[in-house]
């Protein structure tokens, strides 16, 4: 029997994913983005529905109609919120498997999780532990839930190279979210000494103090990288890091790197800075001129 998938979200992990996974019929994907109720973004996201070739659908309910695989890829503020509009629409296959690879704080998964139990389906605290390009469906994925084993052979059937880490909702996250504590902090600590040495006429002077006490590190690279991670990203990964502050509160830690880093990612996103080309300097250039 052919496994039915629905997508909910069909940003870019979705668009890499199905293009990474290249079936035969990708009409047996539905597609739903809540763009496509926009007036401003419907075209835009018709547009990309029909080059991935999947079957598009006009509202949560038939998307979810009949699908053995929903993968909820959307952001990290809405993701409870569409657990809970799919539990409440009666659409959820029983045993369908509901697959969370947005980034969330353990509890807020749980909280997910509890919904789409109740609706009958298997909740999988799908964690995507890299960025979707170029890997695409390759990307390394951690997988926890009770039912992660029966979500790792679904995965597998499709060409991925999930790992399963636990039984238990919140196991995957976990690891994702602290992973970000380090990897989304550093964008923010570039973002806060670059942009403030550029602006200062010392960057010359700090980048060279920094390639000699830390030669292994390609700061110029790196902060490139990394500044147009933000510029382009920054609105997700600020999301993504208010999760991450609970989930160190959650520890009876405090969060002020990261809750830091969520207002770095947020202030260099709302720029809307034009990434340009690959150079540090033209890119912190770009981003001053709008702050």
């Amino acid at each position: 029997m052919t496994t039915r998938i629905a997508m909910i979200g069909f940003g870019e992990a979705a668009t890499a994913f199905v293009s990474g996974w290249a079936l035969d019929d990708p009409t047996r994907i539905t597609a739903f983005d809540v763009k496509i109720t926009m007036q401003d973004q419907h075209a835009a996201m018709a547009a990309r529905q029909a080059a991935h070739g999947v079957t598009p659908a006009p509202d949560l309910a038939r998307a979810l109609k009949d699908a053995d695989l929903v993968f909820c890829l959307i952001t990290a503020d809405r993701a409870a919120e569409a657990a809970m509009a799919a539990a409440a629409s009666g659409a959820l296959k029983p045993g369908a498997l509901w697959l969370d690879g947005n980034s969330c704080a353990p509890d807020t998964k749980r909280h997910a999780a509890t919904a789409i139990e109740g609706a009958g389906a298997h909740y999988i605290d799908m964690a995507i532990m890299a960025p979707v390009h170029p890997k695409k469906h390759l990307v390394p994925v951690k997988l926890a839930a009770p039912k992660a084993e029966a979500a790792a052979l679904a995965l597998a059937a499709l060409g991925m190279h999930p790992e399963v880490v636990g039984d238990t909702v919140g196991a995957a996250s976990t690891i994702k979210m602290l992973r970000s504590v380090m990897i989304k902090g550093l964008e923010a600590l570039v973002a806060e000494c670059f942009l403030s040495a550029r602006r200062a006429g010392v960057e010359q002077q700090v980048i060279a103090s920094l390639e000699a006490s830390d030669p292994d590190i390609a700061w110029r690279k790196r902060g490139a990288y990394n500044i147009e991670r933000m510029v382009v990203h920054g609105a997700r990964r600020a999301a993504e890091l208010r999760e991450v502050a609970k989930t160190v509160e959650g520890l009876g830690l405090y969060p002020g790197l990261s809750s830091a880093t969520a207002q770095w990612q947020d202030i260099v996103a709302a720029t809307h800075a034009d990434p340009g080309e690959d150079d540090l300097i033209a890119r912190l250039d770009r981003v001053l001129a709008r702050l």
